[in-house]
């Protein structure tokens, strides 16, 4: 009867385990098993995507509200078009807002950061935001640090 008991002991351990491997699973690769929420698109055309990938966060003063779902070339103007899901708890976004590309901690996890405008029109299901600062690329930076330095040494 004791072996029973703890055979049942460690099988429950087992599955408990199972479980949390499943759950941490999920919230490391951004997929959930929440009822989907209600959410509109928003699109915005950058030069540079430079490491954004789709279910990306988009964030607004550091809350997530919302995640990347598709990231395109946009072929009329060579562009980089991403496609972004927001809950429409925001809906009330002014259609001058900015998006921004940033970096998340030292590993550089890209995301969309969103900054405020002040236009009193606002942006609706399907519409684009115009103003955007493209990924900052660090082979750019050094590049230019480093011809800076050889035109320095020249002259």
């Amino acid at each position: 009867m004791r072996i029973r008991t703890l055979e049942i002991g460690v099988g429950l351990f087992l599955l408990a385990g199972l479980l949390a491997l499943l759950l941490l699973a999920l919230r490391v690769s951004g997929l959930t098993v929440d009822a989907t929420k209600d959410t509109y698109k928003l699109y915005a055309n950058f030069d540079n995507i430079a490491g954004l990938t789709v279910r990306a966060k988009v964030t607004m003063a550091g809350v997530t509200i919302g995640k990347v779902t598709a990231i395109d070339l946009d072929r009329d103007s060579y562009t980089g078009r991403v496609t972004m899901e927001l809950d429409s708890s925001v809906d009330n976004l002014p259609a001058d807002s900015t998006a921004s590309i940033l970096t998340a901690g030292l590993l550089g996890e890209k995301y969309i950061g969103l900054s405020v405008g002040g236009d009193d029109a606002l942006l609706k299901d399907g519409s684009t935001i115009h103003d955007t600062q493209s990924a900052l690329v660090l082979e750019d930076l050094i590049g230019k640090f480093l011809m800076n330095s050889v035109n320095r040494e020249s002259n």
